[in-house]
């Protein structure tokens, strides 16, 4: 075309001031030769450069390189370019392109080209497959900076797409973007008004199908919102606390039916049970059903905290009963069908000694009905020292944590007098005299070292909080019933079972009603009053049973259990091997004038299981060089019977512990914490105490 200049090797246009192109060249900044030279340079970068009528000459005509100019006009980067063409769907459906440069916002006007020339750019070191010079990048010399003369303005006036088709014939095809090389999902990357209208023409108005959709959503995000906002929100808020059965750390009031019975999950009563064993007739006539058991047939169990549903062991030493052991959760396993308990003879945490103990506390509780284990008792019949045990205790109190058992244990007690005080004197400290006179000489006659009940029936109302309900006008406390605990008998060749109940607050001297009617004794020749009836600490009531010489060491098993009703008419009856030892009636802790106390209780707390293995001076002195170590205690099964209705769980509602509990985790959890006053909590306060409940 006339005027149209052509290097010798490309003629492509001059970004517009708004392109980056110009300014941020890679060329190092131009030292002027001239004002003029200068004062051109700056002319083109002035926005009112395409004003001025001058052209350029055709020496010194400055180029652009490939890349640059590929970008310009976007056929470099298609439409990811700095003027990037789009495409769009049009009215009719069909694919359309078009010029984003013909719809821009900015107006750029560029018509008027210019070009500027590098005489030895390496052009392949962009990759554009074009002709390239010598010597590197830059031919061997660095290129000179643009440079604009009065020649520089090139007339070339053809139409915009004529000069973009004639440069693309020098740029390698394969930079280009083209309906060739588009993806059918480009158009999405732009955003495109005429056809979002477009789009949003073709949505269809509220139908029926509409509307059934939107009321499903609606009715499955109240639903939702309900059940995991609204009914927490309710049942803690609103009611106080959650449903019995569903406390994050215990079963605590489960029932039979609540728990599903999955393959590989235990259940309330082991599958492994024999069916036989599903009932029993009891010892009053009544018929008995099984309600709970663990057979312990699964080998390898552990009973850290969180390895069972039913059971966990305890870590820690227990000092209540000044033991010689360490209770280390790792000396219990299920081996052979049994559940095993080793004492052995080795140092741990500062002890000689290492056994284990196993609680079901929190986790499986029951009230009223029979408890029945199959044991084989450690070492041997002839030397004593081992002090194997199977018992039960109220769930406020829990055995090794002090602060938890401080003046809850082992009160079984419902009225509000003398008895839940501490000492089990007024606040003169004087009264009652049989208080103070006669106890024990060990500790100068005073009957009681209790610090009172803590959760008496006498507690003020403003201390609710500390009170674990149902009402403050309810005394609660943590009772136990002894299944068994093994000793050797006097005799020295043959083994004994101690079974017992220990209660608070304490007759006279601890002379319980030990006559009949208020108990009964089955076979006077083998079962014998326990001479020790309590201390300070606690009342005793006990009878100790001859048992074979055989049920020792996994050579022989023996059965032990209790059946019992609770309250204040209530009674308990021990057996060993299904045969009744001993019976106790409530009658026989009834109201004692002497130290003015009321009835104690048969207890209605629900009780949890404990199945430990101890050696202690302060129980039977042991026999050290008759000893042999390590001792295995062998526990066959644990089963639970009841009548009438079921009543298992340890947060009943007449007798609620969760609660409590939770709110007192530090008294339950650390067992460094060894009386109540070592905690942050408040003793409740007592309305007979001095100060009342002012």
């Amino acid at each position: 075309m006339a005027g149209r200049r052509r290097s010798s090797q490309y003629s492509n246009p001059l970004p517009s001031p708004l392109n980056p192109t110009f300014s941020n060249s890679p060329l190092p900044p131009r030292r002027s030769s001239s004002n003029e030279d200068d004062a051109s340079f700056e002319s083109l970068r002035s926005p009112h450069h395409y004003s001025q009528s001058r052209r350029p000459s055709s020496s010194n005509q400055p180029q652009l390189d490939p890349a640059s100019y590929g970008i310009l006009t976007g056929q470099v980067g298609g439409s990811f370019g700095p003027f990037p063409r789009s495409q769009a769907y049009s009215p009719n459906g069909t694919l359309s392109y078009r010029d984003s440069i013909a719809s821009s916002d900015v107006a750029i006007d560029i018509a008027p080209q210019l070009s500027y020339n590098y005489d030895s750019y390496n052009a392949s070191h962009l990759g554009l497959g074009l002709a390239s010079g010598s010597g590197g990048a830059y031919g061997g010399r660095r290129p000179s900076p643009p440079h604009v003369d009065d020649d520089y303005w090139d007339d070339d006036r053809r139409p915009l797409k004529e000069r973009l088709a004639d440069a693309r014939k020098e740029i390698d095809p394969a930079l280009f973007w083209d309906k060739e090389n588009a993806e059918v999902d480009d158009y999405l990357h732009e955003p495109d008004p005429e056809l979002d209208r477009y789009l949003d023409k073709q949505m269809s108005g509220y139908g029926w199908s509409n509307i059934v959709n939107t009321t499903a959503l609606c009715c499955l995000i109240i639903v939702i919102v309900g059940l995991f906002g609204g009914w927490p929100i309710y049942n803690y808020v609103i009611k106080g606390g959650f449903p019995s059965g569903y406390t994050t750390d215990a079963n605590s009031g489960l029932i039979p039916g609540q728990v599903p019975n999955i393959t590989g999950l235990p259940g309330l009563i082991d599958a492994t049970t024999p069916t036989d064993a599903y009932s029993r007739t009891g010892f009053d006539g009544n018929e008995y059903h099984l309600v709970f058991s663990d057979e312990f047939n699964t080998d390898g169990r552990t009973f850290w905290p969180g390895d069972d549903p039913w059971w966990e062991a305890v870590d820690l030493h227990y000092w209540q009963t000044k033991d010689l052991e360490w209770y280390d959760p790792d000396a219990i396993i299920t081996k052979g069908g049994n559940l095993e308990i080793t004492l052995s003879e080795e140092p741990i945490n500062g002890l000689n000694f290492r056994s284990g103990m196993l609680q079901s506390w929190n986790k499986f509780c029951f009230t009223g009905g029979y408890i029945e284990v199959n044991v084989s008792l450690p070492g041997t019949p002839t030397a004593q020292g081992f002090w194997p045990g199977a018992w039960t205790q109220g769930n406020l109190g829990r055995a090794g944590y002090g602060g938890a058992n401080d003046g809850v244990w082992p009160y079984s007690y419902d009225a509000c007098d003398v008895g839940t005080l501490p000492n089990q004197t007024w606040p003169n400290g004087t009264d009652p005299y049989a208080a103070k006179h006669s106890g024990s000489t060990d500790y100068g006659g005073e009957l009681s070292w209790l610090p009172g009940q803590r959760m008496s029936a006498c507690t003020c109302p403003q201390d609710a909080a500390e009170h674990p309900g149902p009402n403050v006008n309810v005394g609660r406390g943590a009772p136990e019933i002894d299944i068994i605990e093994a000793q050797i008998d006097k005799s020295g060749v043959i083994g004994s079972a101690s079974q017992s109940i220990q209660i608070a607050p304490f007759d006279a001297g601890y002379t319980w009603l030990n006559t009949t009617p208020y108990t009964l004794t089955w076979d006077t020749t083998k079962s014998i009053q326990n001479q020790w009836h309590g201390s300070v600490y606690q009342e005793s009531m006990s009878i100790n049973t001859q048992t074979d010489t055989t049920s020792y060491e996994g050579a022989g098993y023996s059965t032990f259990g209790f059946e019992y009703q609770t309250g204040g008419d209530g009674h308990i009856t021990w057996a060993m091997n299904g045969t009744q030892t001993w019976q106790l009636n409530a009658d026989a802790m009834g109201p004692n004038s002497e130290t003015q106390i009321s009835q104690r209780l048969v207890s209605e707390e629900p009780m949890y299981i404990v199945l430990n293995l101890a050696i202690s001076l302060s129980f039977q002195q042991p026999e050290w060089g008759k000893l042999t170590f390590p001792g295995v205690y062998r526990v066959d099964y644990v089963r639970v019977y009841q009548t009438g209705e079921t009543k298992i769980g340890c947060d009943p509602d007449d007798h609620p512990t969760s609660k409590y509990i939770q709110n007192h985790p530090d008294l339950y959890m650390n067992p460094n914490i060894t009386v109540f006053s070592d905690s942050n909590y408040t003793y409740p306060r007592n309305s007979l105490s001095a100060a009342g409940c002012s």
